[in-house]
């Protein structure tokens, strides 16, 4: 398919312009291009206008999953007949395996994996093999390792009705891709029997799949929703992908498991010859121990560690990545690249693989780990750079690397563009917010002042502090002052944040209290105050692009005014300043001269697609209308035929409590 933008609105100001300038790079053959766009002037909607005339799948990246959240939200609204997807990290929490030497202790990989996240990426790599209308919203979990995308399309199983193949081969060939028999519990990536029929549950979570039996044939297959009840459709055929990322066919195990093995005897003798025989022994018995689950099973704790095996990779070769399934179906060149806030996506990209390395360099010394391990791995910046085709980067901020390599002139172009493009101008008119700075005494009382003055107008208000404990310190202390208030940082759940986000969007609170989270391209256009304590510590929370980023979260409203609680003025403040008042004044200029009235930025208010399989009570009881009862009911029922007992319970009790009302 085709991609179809929808929207409300045309491309105004300097979105025209600068939709037509990349859209020539592009079609030029340019490979880098960067997009500088301030706050609040659609860089957003000049990206789809752009994906939508290129007309080629694309990868946005964002370098936190907050903003990869709304972006994906508001992608969804842009191309809702085509495929969009999120694609994250699906850990809620996650502690990799390290040792510390100097006081002999041995750290545990420990995870807590989100199983809708995980459903998440699942339907973006079935979605990148299936169709050509994609865009996918990841985090920097992009260049991470998930396996061979040749592995990943080899093990999909094809069955039709009619193929001759009996229940039990089929279970063996569902088990051989990953999926586990559970005849009690409805889990993605699972299977159950009833009868002689199979009730396929893919890791996408989208529907079940249904293969009825007549003896040794499969005599229908069918499709429905997750609900019992749900009508079912029949289909000729049907495809499942593997139930994990980390597969390999049968041929490739029995020499991965030769290749491990001899890398075992290599690195014990290497350490025997050091006198390392503690180390030798752990490696030993660790190793062979994982080699047998995986004989047997196909699976290991760990089993990332072995990939370069699995994959059948060379030695100190980067594992296959989101990137590499793009480039696997679609082609290097055939599919585009937006880095969304590259100054902060950039960075972010160069620094993963140095810690990864460190912490590994430990393991595999202490004998914890062989030195495979090394190559699961993310991508460096520069392994990253070579797989990519053409690449968009956007900030209001970009960084000096980008200049550079977006810095090259055409040739032998129709319309020589330089590859950097300026996006100054919003289409509303809003100016850049004013500022004033504020000295640290009494400031948590003015702050108050302030908040209270703005929320009576129906306005919200962001926070930001240095550190997580001083957020969730001023979050306490502002409540006991009768603000309703919440904070956000990085120990809040992925999937809890785009709540937290629309809680304030909505009113239920007025103020929100964060750290890093509350800076690039989050869209709040209710938001008019910004107050920033500890403006004058300089840092890497306080240096010019991070003031200017926290300042851009109030160039969407109409009244947007900025905080800086410091006692004096460093350089990065008066940068920050100095650029915000530049912009502003361009802005004004163009108003003035084209007769416009700045006005608040409107937004969408409805709740993200992403928040909804948590809800809570009182947001069930938010919806006390007929029709969201029966729709409540409908729940009910389907959580108790999917043996969800407890929330069926909940919602029972949510029910009982709107009817007497």
């Amino acid at each position: 398919m085709a991609f179809t933008l929808k929207a409300p609105f045309k491309p105004t100001g300097d979105q025209p312009a600068a939709i037509s300038a990349l859209m020539r790079g592009l079609n030029a053959g340019l490979p880098f291009q960067t997009l500088m766009g301030v706050t609040g002037s659609g860089k957003t909607f000049t990206a789809a206008n752009v994906i939508e005339q290129y007309g080629k799948p694309t990868l946005l990246l964002s370098h936190n999953k907050t903003l990869a959240a709304q972006l994906y939200e508001e992608f969804r609204q842009f191309f809702p007949n085509n495929a969009v997807h999120y694609f994250v990290s699906y850990f809620d929490y996650f502690q990799p395996e390290a040792y510390i030497p100097q006081s002999d202790t041995y750290i545990q990989k420990d995870s807590n994996t989100n199983e809708e996240l995980d459903r998440l990426r699942h339907a973006t790599a079935q979605a990148v093999h299936t169709r050509s209308d994609v865009v996918v919203i990841a985090s920097v979990s992009a260049i991470y390792g998930i396996g061979s995308p040749q592995n990943y399309e080899k093990l999909a199983k094809t069955w039709h009705a009619g193929d001759a193949i009996s229940l039990r081969g089929l279970s063996e060939q569902m088990v051989d891709i990953q999926y586990e028999r559970n005849d009690i519990e409805p889990l993605s990536g699972t299977f159950r029997i009833r009868g002689n029929e199979m009730t396929i549950l893919p890791p996408t979570g989208e529907g079940a799949i249904i293969v009825y039996f007549d003896k040794n044939t499969i005599k229908e297959i069918a499709t429905r929703g997750r609900g019992l009840d749900d009508p079912e459709t029949n289909v000729s055929e049907i495809t499942i992908y593997p139930g994990r990322f980390w597969v390999s066919p049968e041929d490739q195990i029995t020499p991965a498991l030769a290749g491990i093995e001899q890398e075992l005897d290599a690195r014990l003798k290497e350490l025997s010859e050091q006198k390392k025989f503690l180390e030798a022994d752990r490696l030993a018995q660790r190793t062979r121990a994982d080699i047998a689950l995986m004989r047997e099973t196909g699976m290991c704790h760990g089993i990332e560690n072995y990939s370069r095996h699995i994959d059948g990779r060379a030695a100190n070769t980067p594992p296959f990545t989101l990137v590499d399934f793009f480039n696997y179906v679609y082609g290097k060149d055939e599919w585009l690249l937006i880095i969304d806030e590259s100054h902060q996506s950039i960075p972010q990209v160069r620094g993963m693989v140095r810690g990864d390395a460190s912490r590994k360099d430990t393991l595999i010394e202490h004998g914890f780990r062989l030195p495979s391990a090394k190559d699961n791995r993310p991508l460096s910046l520069d392994e990253f750079m070579s797989r990519i085709g053409p690449a968009i980067f956007q900030s209001a901020t970009p960084a000096q690397y980008e200049i550079d390599i977006s810095e090259v002139l055409l040739e032998n172009a129709d319309a020589p563009s330089p590859g950097f493009v300026e996006q100054f101008i919003r289409p509303t008119g809003l100016l850049d917010p004013t500022i004033e700075i504020r000295p640290t005494k009494n400031q948590l009382q003015y702050l108050v002042e302030q908040i209270q003055e703005r929320a009576k107008r129906g306005q919200r208000i962001l926070v930001t502090t240095l550190t997580k404990r001083l957020s969730e310190e001023l979050t306490a202390w502002l409540i006991d002052h009768d603000i309703a208030v919440e904070y956000i940082h990085s120990d809040i759940k992925t999937l809890e944040r785009p709540e937290i986000i629309h809680r304030l969007r909505s009113g239920e609170v007025d103020v929100l209290v964060g750290i890093n989270l509350l800076r690039e391209g989050l869209d709040l256009p209710e938001v008019s105050l910004v107050a920033i304590l500890d403006a004058d510590q300089e840092g890497f929370l306080r240096n010019e692009t991070a003031l200017v980023q926290v300042m851009g979260r109030a160039a969407r409203h109409v009244e947007g005014h900025i905080i800086l609680f410091a006692d004096r003025t460093t350089r990065s403040m008066r940068a920050a300043i100095d650029e915000t008042n530049r912009r502003r004044a361009r802005q004004e200029n163009y108003n003035t001269l084209h007769n416009i009235t700045p006005k608040s930025t409107t937004r969408s208010m409805e709740r993200p697609t992403l928040i909804g399989r948590h809800d809570t009570d009182e947001e069930m009881e938010r919806s006390a209308n007929p029709a969201a009862l029966k729709e409540l009911r409908s729940d009910m029922r389907r959580a108790a035929r999917d043996l969800n007992f407890e929330r069926a319970a909940r919602i029972r009790d949510v029910i009982k409590r709107l009817t007497k009302e």
